[in-house]
C-alpha cells in the first residue's frame, strides 16, 4: 500500500500503517533526506533478514536509523567524545557514524564485528516513524546492481509485494548519500565520502583523516 504524506490525511493514516508493519516485522519504505530507505525493526532478526532478500540476497549489514540522539546511548556503552561532537554538530542529518555497540544488544544485523552504522536522518516523516519503533535497520529502497529509489513509487516498482507500506513524500531534494565516518580507533576515519564535506568534519574533528584504499 502506498500512502502520499504530502497529504495530511494520507501521511496520519500511512506512519500508523508504517509503526505497525514494524512492529510486526514487516518491511516499510520511508523517505530520508539522502534517498528513500527499506527499513525493519532492527531487533527482529527475520525481519531483518527479510529486507536482504527483498534487496536481492545482500550480505552486507543494514545501517541503523534512529530517531533521537538519546537513542545512540543505548546502544553503545561509551561513546567517544569525537563521537558525540559529529553528532552535535550534524544530527539529524546527512551523516553515518560506525561506533561499537553494546554486546548485550538483542539483535543480528549479519555481521559479528561488533560495530554498527548508525544514522538521524533530516526527515519528518521518517523521525515520526522512527521515535515509535525504535531503531530500525535501513539501506537503500531498491534492488541490487538498480538505481536508488528518490520516490515511493520508484521503490514500489523495484520491491513490489515485499514491502507492506510505501511513504511517498516526493522526490528527494538531494540524493547524494550520507558521509561515513569510522569511530571505532583511535582517530576518526572518513570510510565514504558524502553529503557533508571534509572541511565541515574537520572544522568539528580537527584530527579527523581520509581512509586511502589501496
Amino acid at each position: 500500500m502506498l500512502y502520499d504524506c504530502r497529504s495530511p490525511a494520507d501521511r496520519d493514516r500511512g506512519v500508523a500503517a508504517a509503526i505497525e508493519a514494524v512492529k510486526n516485522g514487516e518491511l516499510v519504505v520511508l523517505p530520508t533526506d539522502t534517498v528513500y530507505g527499506i527499513g525493519a525493526d532492527a531487533f527482529t532478526p527475520y525481519a531483518v533478514k527479510a529486507l536482504a532478500d527483498a534487496k536481492g540476497g545482500t550480505r552486507q549489514a543494514p545501517p541503523v536509523l534512529i530517531g533521537s540522539r538519546h537513542t545512540l546511548d543505548g546502544l553503545t556503552f561509551s561513546l567517544p567524545r569525537a563521537a558525540r561532537d559529529l553528532v552535535e554538530a550534524f544530527w539529524p542529518g546527512a551523516l553515518t557514524i560506525v561506533i561499537e555497540h553494546s554486546p548485550s544488544l538483542s539483535w543480528d544485523l549479519g555481521d559479528d564485528s561488533g560495530t554498527v552504522a548508525v544514522r538521524m536522518p533530516l526527515h519528518p516523516v521518517a523521525l515520526e516513524v522512527l521515535r515509535e519503533t525504535g531503531p530500525m535497520a535501513v539501506a537503500s529502497a531498491n534492488r541490487i546492481g538498480q538505481a536508488a529509489a528518490v520516490t515511493a513509487e520508484e521503490a514500489r516498482d523495484q520491491l513490489g509485494y515485499a514491502v507492506r507500506a510505501y511513504l511517498e513524500a516526493g522526490p528527494c531534494p538531494d540524493p547524494v548519500p550520507s558521509t561515513i565516518v569510522d569511530l571505532t580507533g583511535d582517530v576518526p576515519r572518513v570510510v565514504r565520502g558524502g553529503a557533508i564535506p571534509m572541511e565541515k568534519l574537520r572544522d568539528v574533528v580537527p584530527d579527523i583523516v581520509e581512509s586511502r584504499v589501496g
